[in-house]
């Protein structure tokens, strides 16, 4: 096939004064674009790379239609806007392009976290209590204070729309009122989008990774009543990887901060993959990532995180989908959990481009 690879490159980003440092995190470097390329030429496929803007001179409305791919490798980030992840998809099938992973709709939803957890919430799936801010001056829930009006549990402060872990620091974790209220202005300031506040939970971290798609019968049965229910055949679930919080807790207070994803190097990174916990809890893990996947219209590739409640004897508890996870080989989880399964980074990526091929029906199965 011939496959054109959609990514928003660190270099290629705009830049204006007083921007925050960490604006581009999300976006991709060359490394892991050129990696992507040699991935997809190892599968057998013609490829060139593509930066995923319509503005000069990139031109990718006119650079799509010189190259005419069969489909589209996509890991566009995008720069603007409250739903940016969806915008090259929306206008890939404007062109009616095919393209790897999730479509218009779960990217938008799934970029803003708090209309990921209200989705959540109706399917009776485990998220933490949550409140979105506009104004640190907003009453709080009445379910998240005490009769005396300060925080029932300590909270955890970022914003709504980042990825990366994007205002994500030690100070993101609140235990008052008046602490709650700061950490919600310095964002408001930092990041102008609304705010979210949830129950922080003490205890692990851990995520799993999935591809493939569901069969509408699969995607039936896995409702949001998983306790009992068998992982369906047609996703693939990767091992579960465990974070270590610990390795950095005298700076990161336990948390996988911004500062790790983006700082730490391959060999810095502690994880453990498999992760060390009980077939049963990896099973429940898994089946809860599938129905996540499910619930907000996941397709092809994407990675669930969960924080394992320390007080309710590691009760999971779902942190957010992420259906465009990184795919920096050697150091980028979805790439960890895959290398744990036996699978090599070429192997990965050819599975995720297979998988939406076949969906679109111009691959067999």
């Amino acid at each position: 096939m011939r496959v054109a690879v959609l990514a928003n490159l660190k270099k290629n980003a705009p830049r204006w004064d007083g921007m925050p440092a960490e604006q581009w995190d999300d976006l991709d470097g060359e490394k892991t674009v050129n990696a992507i390329v040699e991935a997809l030429r190892g599968g057998g496929h013609e490829v060139a790379f593509l930066e995923a803007s319509i503005w000069s001179p990139h031109n990718l409305v006119e650079r799509l239609d010189d190259y005419k791919p069969d489909i589209c490798f996509n890991i566009a980030e995008s720069h603007f806007g409250d739903g940016r992840e969806s915008q090259i998809p929306a206008l890939l099938e404007m062109l009616r392009i095919p393209y790897t992973g999730s479509k218009v709709l779960a990217l938008a939803l799934a970029l803003d976290k708090p209309m990921t957890k209200r989705i959540l919430h109706y399917h009776d799936l485990p998220t933490p209590e949550f409140q979105v801010f506009e104004d640190a001056a907003e009453p709080i829930d009445d379910d998240l204070v005490n009769e005396s009006g300060e925080l029932l549990f300590p909270m955890f402060v970022k914003p709504s729309r980042e990825g990366t872990s994007i205002g994500v620091t030690v100070e993101s974790i609140v235990h008052t009122v008046a602490q709650l209220r700061a950490q919600v202005a310095a964002q408001l300031r930092r990041y102008n989008q609304p705010i979210l506040a949830e129950h922080y939970i003490s205890g692990r971290e851990v995520t799993v990774g999935m591809l493939g798609n569901l069969k509408p019968n699969e995607a039936r049965k896995l409702s949001d009543r998983v306790a009992d229910h068998i992982l369906p055949e047609t996703l693939t679930f990767l091992p579960v990887l465990e974070m270590d919080t610990t390795a950095y807790a005298h700076t990161e207070a336990d948390v996988y901060t911004s500062w790790m994803k983006t700082e730490l190097g391959p060999e810095e990174y502690k994880y453990t993959c498999p992760a060390p916990i009980s077939e049963e809890l990896a099973h429940r893990l898994k089946l809860l990532a599938g129905a996540v996947f499910r619930v907000t219209g996941c397709k092809d590739v994407s990675r669930v995180d969960f924080r394992l409640d320390a007080n309710q004897n590691f009760k999971p508890y779902i942190l957010e989908i992420n259906p465009l996870p990184g795919l920096s080989p050697g150091f980028s989880d979805l790439c960890l959990q895959a290398e744990a399964a036996g699978m090599t980074y070429t192997e990965l990526i050819n599975a995720i481009l297979m998988h939406a091929a076949r969906r679109y029906g111009i691959a067999n199965d």
